[in-house]
């Protein structure tokens, strides 16, 4: 992959596919590396809804559940959800339905949630504060390991019982900590700095805040997260269904079987 094509993953164009850089601890066995880098990336995210949804399952003391239960628990349609599990080598018995314990274990393996991620989280502004607090992650597998920021009075100061080191150590501090994911919660004109110093660490997956397109290697996967962003597509929606309604009055098409004449 080129670096425009690693900035357009960014952007969310294109249908990549999901590759794995490499990482320490017990390697999953070869069938299911294989199987991992032939799911479309739109398919890992579902999988990681259907994760969720099992694990409170799990919680519930569900034992098994059919795709149709699952697929509406997880809000898409049973064939998109079979394809989906497919890719996991799991399709399920018919009339019973899958093993939530077993289904569990098979889309954890598939999104290397058997081994930890050790998290460090750059810019303890607002954002980061509320990452660093957030009880979530470690539960899932992703503790966080280091806090970083560029103030130096913050330097020391626990946040989330995890003292804040100043961003000129993220290369030494990263490494002892074998922080795997770096998240990037900075103003946006310091984000590839950010960016720069954690790839220089070995950090290979980034999750983005900052309202820019980050420059990096081929080797390292990054997921950009700009709400804003989310806000417009959401305002197209709003927009959209205004103007369909606005269209059925015109049209005299009725709203609950009464029809509205203009």
């Amino acid at each position: 992959m080129s670096r425009s094509s690693s900035v357009a993953a960014q952007r969310g164009e294109g249908d990549g596919v999901v590759t794995r850089p490499g990482e320490t601890g017990t390697e999953a066995p070869a069938d299911v590396r294989e199987r991992a880098r032939a799911i479309p990336e739109a398919a890992v995210a579902r999988l990681a809804v259907y994760l969720r949804v099992l694990s409170g399952m799990v919680e519930q003391g569900v034992t098994t559940i059919s795709s149709e239960e699952l697929a509406g628990a997880a809000g898409v349609n049973s064939a998109k959800l079979r394809k989906d599990l497919s890719y996991i080598g799991s399709y399920g018995t018919r009339g019973v339905g899958y093993d939530v314990e077993v289904l569990v274990s098979h889309i954890e393996r598939i999104l290397g949630l058997t081994r930890k991620h050790s998290v460090a989280v750059v810019g303890i502004g607002n954002l980061g504060h509320a990452l660093a607090n957030y009880g979530g992650f470690p539960s899932r597998g992703f503790p966080v390991a280091a806090l970083f920021d560029i103030d130096p009075d913050l330097t020391g100061v626990p946040v989330g019982g995890i003292p804040v080191n100043h961003i000129d150590d993220i290369t030494t501090v990263c490494a002892e900590r074998e922080v795997s994911i770096g998240v990037i919660a900075t103003p946006p004109q310091a984000a590839q700095a950010v960016c720069d110093r954690l790839v220089s660490a070995g950090v290979q997956c980034i999750l983005n805040f900052a309202p820019v397109v980050l420059q990096v290697p081929d080797y390292v996967e990054v997921r950009k997260v700009d709400l804003a962003v989310e806000m417009q597509i959401l305002s197209f929606h709003v927009a959209r269904r205004a103007d369909e309604a606005a269209g059925d009055v015109v049209n005299g098409i009725g709203v609950d079987g009464v029809v509205i004449r203009p």
